[in-house]
């Protein structure tokens, strides 16, 4: 970790590390300094040129310039005004004046600057031309509004990883000579750049997370689905957290009346910090699905509680609360059911088994140790779909820390591979399904420290002396008969000239590499990769926790995080997967006898689906209408808050009658949840939800991590790849990129342009000659499903993706015990 400095801003003292930019620290530190186009963390653009600042002497850009000891800053001097000034004159030349119906206006960082700049002349004009406006997927593009202050494009570079936007050339008048001799110079260059540029776009690279949306100062970049639907200042801001994943990132529901006849108030838009941390695109786009009802149905409610009584089983999955998880606990215990959630199950398990390996309770990263590591690498983690907020992670590494990656997986990705430069800081290994266990035995291989006798043993057994020819330029010694021309006379002389040779080199292999189809190039390049590198991390993905041989991996993946350098991110499958596995004492895989669901398919539901078609239910509010925490991904305990109001009954009410309490609010279990899984005694209402400038996130509460009695059973167990026959194919539960589960499906954005069943890259499309849309009978032994087929231009090979969010079709019985399955396509 850097040492921390000492330096002057405005005569103020402040402390910070070395690697730090002077406009970070002066934001931690509450010193303002005018920026329109930085992102805290990613590269600076220098678009904007705004942060003129003066360091011991000389004019810097502060966004770009790093802290020295003893450095001495002056934020404003006249000199930098006069060019502030200028920039912001050259903004506004030609810029619409259209703030009466822009999107942005009341929010927009132009107009903000404008007025606190108190510009009331305009020194510069030029004649503006045509840009007309693109829709471009989720947004709109209006270029006459755009000021190209990168934003958009430093955020798809440097977070999402995507690319999908650039600078392009746009045609204009050329700015008049004479202003370059007149004008501030940062101001003339930075005209110069915007009258000649405009931004472009690459479809098939953008996954729809509208983060470009979020970042953009101005009104031109502006959600399709929001534009003039509302002005900023008339919503209202709600605090919550993402339901539909399990970084439950921080964002705000934006609410107001329906109409003028109709004062309930409804969703309009999410947006978000975009400077402390990122949202994916069924956060920001899949909003609206709030259960609508309008009064509590007394019949419904009593068969509920009738239900509930006579339930051998209650199941339910982790898009739910943990005050809800605390609740059905407290009635299974009370009745004698058995709670059922397979994906909590598998992730418990997992999680217990690597514990009784690393001695701690919890897994060791969070996103933001990915974010700050310089060596990463990815196992079974389908990142861009299962966790975007995690493959942010491992591109901004990769781009801000100089990172080198390695990203292990099944399905060929084009969008991940564009990370870094592949065969230098990044290496993309897609290797045969469930081998899993071979990769976590090479990581032990080539970093392990100190492992146990029995696993140094196996990996010892795995290894043998290889010869291999190399050729070297070595330097030769040739002697040569020189004739002197003026006298005659022939004499020696000697010198070294190159000569290539070939020699065996013995080197130490492997066989590792077999299952993962690599040779010892692999390694040279791996210790390329290496050098300088000195933080670690280690993502895994739900490939091994949805695992026939989970608890082996999990035991493989303890080994990694106790005897090696890296530290490790188990990646929860659901929102709050992690608050289940730990709040329930006991769960269990399969439902038997009479069944009770909770937003899952049983003999009697508890639905927030408004689109569930059975009478054997009672409706219960969706999550955009409940307060409560989850326990995400970074091991925090975060607050969400309701946006729309809820009219029916809640688990709570049946609680109360079951428990024969009287609890007012959900909310009043916050301080209930256990303290001995980790859980603090602190009250919903006390939970800080904020950032501070110091771009610490003051959200919740960290969980109490436990030492846990090491236990060192280890079984070694080979790896076997999963093999098929000329008529079958390898099928992955993967949901399309934003859809998540039921409730993204129904939101309606994506409800509009809703594809659901099996996907295939372009040349397996046609390879099985297959039409869009086609229906396809997909058999899995005895299971059969008929699907839509789709082509899926953003993976390659021949693995299909099989989606699992509508809940009618239930294709996630095709892969009870394993992420992969072998399956037979025929034409419907």
């Amino acid at each position: 970790m850097s040492e921390l400095i000492s330096l002057t801003i405005n005569g103020k003292v402040v402390k910070a590390k070395e690697s730090e930019s002077i406009l970070n620290v002066a934001r931690a530190n509450d010193i303002f300094i005018p920026a329109l186009c930085y992102l805290t963390r990613c590269s600076p653009t220098l678009a904007c040129r705004l942060c003129l600042v003066e360091a011991d002497g000389k004019q810097v850009y502060s966004c770009n310039a790093k802290i020295k000891e003893g450095m001495n800053v002056t934020t404003s001097t006249a000199n930098i005004e006069k060019e502030r000034r200028a920039i912001m004159e050259v903004y506004d030349v030609n810029h619409p004046l259209q703030c009466g119906v822009c999107d942005q206006s009341g929010e927009c960082e132009l107009q903000n600057y404008t007025l606190y700049m108190k510009l009331d002349s305009q020194s510069y004009s030029i004649k503006d031309v045509p840009r007309p406006t693109s829709h471009w997927g989720v947004m709109n593009y209006d270029p006459g509004l755009c000021i190209v202050c990168e934003k958009c494009v430093t955020v798809c570079k440097d977070m999402i990883g995507s690319n999908a936007l650039s600078t392009v050339k746009r045609g204009s008048d050329v700015i008049d000579k004479s202003y370059k001799e007149e004008m501030p110079k940062d101001a003339y260059a930075m005209w110069n750049k915007l009258n000649k540029s405009l931004i472009g776009f690459e479809a098939d690279n953008c996954t729809d997370c509208g983060e470009c949306i979020s970042v953009c100062p101005v009104g031109a970049l502006v959600s399709n689905d929001f534009q003039y639907k509302s002005n900023a200042w008339e919503l209202t801001r709600i605090p919550a957290a993402n339901p539909h994943s399990s970084d439950c990132a921080f964002m705000y529901y934006e609410t107001k009346h329906t109409s003028i006849d109709n004062p309930s108030p409804k969703i309009y838009r999410v947006t978000n910090e975009h400077h402390y941390s990122t949202l994916n695109g069924a956060a920001r786009f899949a909003y609206d699905f709030e259960n609508k009802v309008e009064k509590k149905d007394e019949k419904a409610f009593f068969k509920a509680i009738e239900a509930f009584k006579k339930a051998d089983s209650i199941k339910f999955n982790s898009y739910i609360t943990n005050e809800e998880v605390l609740l059905l606990q407290k009635i299974a215990l009370k009745t004698g059911a058995k709670l059922v959630n397979k994906d909590a199950y598998r992730f418990k398990r997992f999680l217990e088994n690597y514990s009784l390996i690393s001695g701690k309770s919890l897994y060791s990263a969070t996103l933001k140790d990915v974010h700050e590591s310089n060596f990463v690498v990815s196992i079974g983690a389908y990142l861009k779909s299962d966790l975007p907020s995690a493959r942010y992670a491992f591109n901004n590494s990769v781009i801000m820390n100089k990172a080198s990656a390695l990203y292990f997986h099944p399905v060929q990705d084009p969008v991940m591979e564009k990370v870094g430069k592949r065969g230098k800081t990044t290496e993309f290994i897609y290797h045969k399904p469930n081998i899993e266990s071979s990769i976590l035995y090479l990581l032990l291989h080539l970093f392990g420290k100190d492992l146990p006798s029995e696993i140094q043993e196996y990996l010892d057994s795995k290894k043998e002396q290889r010869v291999k020819t190399v050729t070297e330029t070595i330097k030769e010694k040739v002697i040569e008969l020189v004739k002197d021309e003026e006298t005659g006379e022939e004499k020696e002389v000697s010198k070294m000239v190159p000569k290539k040779v070939e020699k065996e080199l013995e080197y130490e292999y492997t066989k590792f590499l077999d299952d993962i189809e690599k040779d010892e190039t692999f390694l040279e390049l791996l210790d390329s990769m290496l050098a300088k590198k000195d933080k670690f991390s280690l993502i895994i993905g739900e490939d091994l926790i949805h695992n026939e041989n989970n608890e082996n991996l999990g035991k493989l993946c303890g080994l990694v995080d106790k005897y090696t350098s890296f530290d490790v991110l188990i990646l929860p499958t659901q929102t709050n997967t992690l608050g289940v596995s730990l709040i329930c004492d006991e769960l269990y895989e399969e439902n038997s006898g009479f069944t009770l669901g909770y937003n899952e398919k049983a003999d009697f539901e508890l639905s927030a689906l408004n689109n569930d078609k059975t009478d054997e239910k009672l409706d219960i509010p969706a999550l955009n209408q409940q307060e409560g925490t989850f326990s995400n991904i970074d091991k925090r305990v975060i607050p969400t808050n309701a946006a729309i109001e809820y009219k029916g009954y809640v688990l709570n009410d049946i609680a109360n009658t079951i428990l024969e309490d009287d609890i007012e609010y959900t909310i009043e279990y916050t301080k209930e949840l256990p303290i001995e899984k980790g859980f603090s005694k602190i009250e919903f209402d006390n939970l800080p939800n904020y950032f501070g400038n110091d771009r610490k996130e003051y959200r919740g509460y960290d969980l109490k991590e436990f030492t846990i009695e090491v236990k060192e059973d280890l079984e070694i167990k080979e790896s076997e790849a999963l093999s098929i026959n000329e008529n079958e194919i390898i099928i992955y539960k993967a949901n399309p990129i934003n859809q998540f589960n039921e409730f993204t499906a129904i939101a309606h954005e994506f409800k509009e342009k809703l594809q659901s069943g099996i996907f295939f890259s372009k040349s397996m499309f046609e390879k099985l000659q297959l039409e869009e849309n086609q229906e396809v009978l997909v058999q899995v032994g005895e299971i059969q499903r008929t699907l839509k087929a789709y082509i899926e231009k953003q993976i390659d090979g021949d693995i299909a993706l099989v989606s699992t969010f509508e809940k009618d079709l239930d294709t996630k019985a095709f892969f009870e015990n394993s992420r992969y399955a072998k399956a037979s396509v025929t034409k419907v």
